[in-house]
């Protein structure tokens, strides 16, 4: 599928993995909309792609629409990037025995909002948009891709908020791809491992931490490189064969318990 000339919509697109799709999203053509709440990494990386910054929080729908129209109004909208997610770690129980020691219910029920609810919310909008594309010669009108992690197969000790956000978009992955293959709309989902971003900070102790988390990859032995996860990212968009799957981009770890 061609992307040259139609817009891209990217979520968490100011920083990490997003930002690489954003980067390489351009690079193919298309005039891409940074969702995200980070207005200073944003509006600076839409000047450096010539795209456009709109500060969205995903648990908002009148946020997403905008965003979709702000997309619509410049070229019809080809390609989504679900790429906003928080992390949390906590065990579901306490070690005092306590009811108050348990998993923080609201903690939980944000995870979800925002890692599973928000991913839905931008699907269902923005696909309603590209409905309304012309198709290309293979009938398509655009095409999604979200973003899970490996957490939703191998969750870690206190990763049961995390995990279940996750797990929760690889369970979407196929009937929402069927639901969408009238309008001719393809989904995908990327399940990133390791990968370095800005969350494992930066300097010489941090450093020798993703060292050390490297050596748990099974080949090659290193984090992944953003890049490289947007690389796939991009491919499930323009592969116009690529629907309904969900891709292990993680250099072959399985997570262990902790």
């Amino acid at each position: 599928m061609d992307i040259s000339g139609s817009t891209a919509i990217v979520t968490g697109g100011a920083s990490g993995i997003g930002a690489a799709a954003v980067r390489q999203l351009a690079g193919k053509g298309a005039t891409v909309v940074i969702a995200d709440l980070q207005a200073d990494k944003g509006e600076a990386l839409a000047e450096e792609v010539k795209g456009v910054f709109a500060q969205v929080d995903v648990t908002k729908t009148d946020q997403i629409k905008a965003a979709v129209d702000a997309a619509v109004a410049i070229a019809p909208l080809r390609a989504v990037v679900n790429s906003a997610g928080i992390g949390w770690a906590q065990r579901t129980i306490g070690r005092d025995g306590e009811y108050d020691s348990a998993h923080d219910l609201e903690a939980y029920k944000s995870v979800l909002a925002i890692n599973l609810i928000g991913t839905f919310d931008v699907t269902r909008l923005a696909a309603t948009a590209m409905s309304r594309n012309e198709p290309d010669a293979d009938g398509c009108r655009g095409a999604i891709a979200n973003l899970t992690s490996v957490a939703a197969f191998d969750g870690q000790i206190g990763q049961a908020a995390y995990s279940s956000s996750k797990g929760g978009v690889v369970g979407m992955t196929l009937p929402v791809a069927r639901d969408l293959s009238a309008a001719g709309i393809r989904l995908n989902t990327i399940a990133p491992g390791l990968i370095d971003t800005p969350i494992y900070g930066e300097g010489e102790a941090a450093e020798a931490f993703k060292a050390n988390l490297g050596q748990n990859v099974l080949f090659p032995k290193r984090l992944g490189k953003p890049e490289e996860l947007a690389s796939m990212v991009v491919e499930t968009i323009t592969n116009s064969y690529m629907n309904a799957e969900v891709i292990r981009v993680d250099g072959g770890i399985r997570m262990p318990p902790k």
